[in-house]
């Protein structure tokens, strides 16, 4: 890993998918079938403002320093660093690999909502809460895509979520206009 992503200049937005691979077979009568195969994943798409070729440096750099898609490095979108809920503290989770119900326990107080990024202590995996939980110190967290690696009392980190990443494409291009201001788009997607 080689990182993290320079956070400024700040990126002004930021489109996070979330790509599942399922097969899907359709009869003639209108019978579906489907099945998913295992390997969520998120991909970003930041988007820049217009930069002096002083703003753009780190980042041009920092992008070169990857090698195109050899090296992977964290980005934390500016636009979901924090968490909707109130949540404070050193919640941690308890399941085993697989499960999308987390015991939680620990020191923290609040909430968390429908929609919040987390990632526990010892996973590189990023997870989305996918139903509110009232108070982060007890009850059960529902999360997606299931657990890839057991946890046990491992710290929760719900703000300022880092994504492990590696670029999409061997091409990184910019554009320089007219007015000297640097146009620049970046696609990455998380390593697993």
């Amino acid at each position: 890993m080689s990182g993290q992503l320079p956070t400024t200049p700040v990126a002004r937005s930021a489109s996070i998918n979330s790509q599942q691979n399922t097969i899907v077979s359709v009869t003639s009568s209108g019978r579906k079938q489907a099945r998913q195969i295992d390997g969520q994943r998120f991909a970003i798409r930041l988007k820049y403002p217009p930069m002096t070729r002083s703003e753009f440096a780190p980042i041009k750099a920092f992008i070169m320093k990857q090698r195109s898609q050899l090296e992977s490095f964290t980005v934390i979108p500016p636009t979901e660093s924090d968490a909707l809920g109130t949540a404070a503290g050193l919640p941690t989770g308890t399941a085993s690999a697989g499960a999308t119900s987390i015991t939680l326990g620990g020191t923290g107080t609040g909430t968390l909502k429908a929609g919040d990024y987390i990632k526990f202590a010892n996973h590189d995996k990023v997870y989305m809460v996918v139903a509110d939980q009232s108070d982060i110190s007890t009850g059960t967290l529902t999360i997606e895509p299931p657990l890839r690696t057991a946890v046990s009392a491992t710290d929760i980190i719900y703000d300022n979520v880092p994504f492990t990443v590696s670029l999409t494409n061997d091409i990184q291009e910019y554009n320089i206009g007219t007015t000297n201001l640097y146009a620049y788009e970046l696609d990455v997607v998380e390593v697993l």
